[in-house]
């Protein structure tokens, strides 16, 4: 039944004051209708309370997002690591891609660079693990931010492109069905198959091979 505001008599659903309750609305809008359409004005009149009470918790979209990175990041769990410093880069790694493939759309809030201030304390250790493992296996600290630079730009490209690759049938793509097999012999020769292969999650062996090509064992 509906409850009635004791202050002007109107009826509705009770104001909604709780940082819990907002971070829930809006997650909840992001999946609905994706994270660009988020606003603080449209979480609040879907939460049924004024701007102005949101903005008692929230200062504007960034800082919404930000508070829903966090929070995110403090769920991921942290994997057991292995002693070897190149297999911990993997592991971490791994870490990152699984957290993002759940949440794609955090992976575009992250693309820009200054990125680290954005994703809070609770999802430091990811990087922390990469960078510490990188100096063990024999880098310097500057070597090891490039380290871990490069694997946060594979990993971010790979969730993104997957996340908007179109799905279609292969006799619609012009890229299948136009190709001169005196030309690019090799193309034609794979292209039945290689919508297969797209499909297929290689993250993990191209990790492995980028690790290996970065740090390379002795």
């Amino acid at each position: 039944m509906a409850q009635r505001n004791a202050t002007n008599g109107r009826t509705g659903r009770p104001p909604v004051t709780s940082r819990a309750q907002i971070l829930v609305a809006a997650r909840q809008l992001i999946d609905r209708d994706g994270w660009e359409k988020l606003t603080v004005r449209r979480l609040a009149a879907e939460l049924g309370i004024g701007p102005t009470t949101m903005y008692h918790h929230v200062r504007d979209k960034e800082d919404l997002l930000l508070l829903l990175l966090s929070e995110y990041a403090a769920q991921i769990p942290r994997p057991d690591l292995p002693s070897d410093p190149r297999d911990r880069v993997v592991a971490a790694g791994l870490a990152i891609h699984d957290a993002l493939a759940d949440w794609p759309w955090a992976a575009e809030v992250l693309t820009a660079d200054g990125f680290m201030g954005l994703i809070g304390p609770s999802a430091h250790w990811m990087v922390e693990t990469i960078v510490a493992a990188t100096v063990e296996a024999g880098r310097t600290p500057d070597e090891a931010v490039y380290v871990f630079r490069t694997i946060w730009y594979y990993t971010v490209g790979e969730i993104l492109v997957r996340a908007h690759s179109p799905r279609r049938p292969l006799d619609r793509d012009p890229f299948f069905t136009t190709l001169d097999s005196t030309q690019t012999p090799h193309l034609a020769a794979i292209a039945n198959n290689w919508p297969t292969l797209a499909a297929q999650n290689t993250y993990p062996q191209g990790l492995q091979a980028l690790v290996n090509g970065l740090l390379p064992r002795d």
